[in-house]
């Protein structure tokens, strides 16, 4: 009841995630990059590509499914 009023924004959870996602392959990307003995080229790829191209294709089937 308290809530009819206001209309609930669909992208908040989009917000937040890519914020999240983007904070996470900045600090490892810098980790990888100022580390004294870093990571295999195929780690890197997996967290600075892969991780973030799967969130993305995640929330946008998400939001397509939402009315």
């Amino acid at each position: 009841m308290a809530n009819e009023g206001r209309k609930r924004n669909r992208l908040t959870p989009w917000y937040i995630g890519i914020v999240i996602v983007l904070a996470a392959v900045t600090f490892v990307g810098y980790r990888f990059w100022a580390g004294d003995c870093p990571a295999p080229g195929a780690v890197e790829f997996i967290v600075l590509a892969i991780v973030p191209a799967v969130y993305l294709t995640l929330m946008y089937l998400t939001l397509t499914s939402q009315e």
